[in-house]
């Protein structure tokens, strides 16, 4: 990031400089993904307390950062970190227009429901369901949970016909079962 200055009254220590440095290179991180970009700092003196400036350019937006203090450091910090706060919302606002379907995030006006109505978040690799439709579902004994679960399953959740309550099959590593009532 190219960093002009104007009006300095004195240069900075270098240690300063340096850690004033570091945060332009922050935000440049965050902003530089086409191009090198360009901010202006303008620092004025009213009384006793030091003005900064700090404006960019990004995406058609100008981005601006105010901060004044007693110190000329403390100033053009307070500035920078309103223009990172800036430059965050607005990088955010841009990827969620000018992100496309075949990238793996969807949009959330796109976004799919399952039967509940609640969305789903995909993922390429992994996808998630909710399942809230244990209600709809017959209520069963524990010997019709043993017969329905197949060698396939480790478990088994369902509804208990006698308790009227969640419970949990469990198949064993010895073959026994295990259940949990809730």
């Amino acid at each position: 990031m190219k960093v002009s200055y104007k009006g300095m009254p004195h240069s900075l220590d270098p240690k300063l400089q340096g850690k004033l440095d570091s945060k332009f290179a922050k935000l440049a991180k965050l902003l530089d993904g086409r191009g090198e970009r360009e901010a202006h700092v303008i620092v004025t003196q009213e009384r006793r307390m030091c003005c900064a400036e700090v404006t960019l350019q990004f995406h058609d937006h100008k981005l601006v950062g105010k901060g004044s203090d007693m110190d000329l450091f403390t100033a053009l910090s307070m500035a920078l970190e309103k223009l990172d706060a800036q430059a965050v919302k607005n990088r955010e606002k841009w990827r969620a227009t000018h992100r496309r379907k075949d990238e793996g995030i969807r949009r959330p006006a796109e976004a799919a429901s399952d039967a509940a109505g609640q969305p789903v978040t995909e993922t390429p690799a992994k996808r998630v369901f909710r399942v809230n439709g244990l209600g709809r579902r017959k209520p069963m004994t524990v010997d019709e949970a043993m017969l329905e679960m197949d060698p396939t399953r480790d478990y088994l959740v369902y509804r208990d016909a006698q308790r009227e309550g969640l419970s949990v099959l469990v198949r064993r590593r010895d073959g026994n079962f295990d259940l949990i009532e809730s």
